[in-house]
């Protein structure tokens, strides 16, 4: 069984900064993809970063350029970057990894961590 675990959300004015993080616990390896998803109120749950295994990154169009996913292999843990925010940035922050460890895939989400934006 895997945990993901995130922090960082909070409270910032627009204009703001803030770091999202979601540390990976358990057993498990093979981790292909690691990606930031979002839900505001009223809304659907969208893609907003995601990084592969290679290094590849993709960002949904609102958040180019002003947030940025990272990946810190030795801690097992993924970073989201975010500056520049905007009102509509307020929602429930989620990461997710995906991979295949000893033959198995495996998907897995975070409980969600709260970004609010707001003067």
């Amino acid at each position: 069984q895997v945990q993901l675990v995130e922090s960082g959300g909070g409270l910032v004015q627009p204009g703001g900064s803030l770091r999202l993080s979601c540390a990976a616990s358990g057993s498990f390896g093979g981790i292909n993809t690691m990606a930031w998803y979002r839900q505001a109120p009223g809304k659907q749950r969208e893609l907003v970063a995601i990084r592969t295994s290679g290094g590849t990154t993709n960002y949904a169009e609102a958040v180019k350029g002003r947030f940025t996913i990272s990946r810190d292999n030795a801690k097992n843990t993924v970073y989201l970057e975010m500056s520049s925010l905007k009102h509509d940035d307020t929602a429930v922050y989620y990461c997710r990894i995906g991979g295949v460890w000893r033959t198995r895939p495996y998907d897995y989400w975070g409980q969600g961590t709260q970004v609010t934006v707001s003067s």
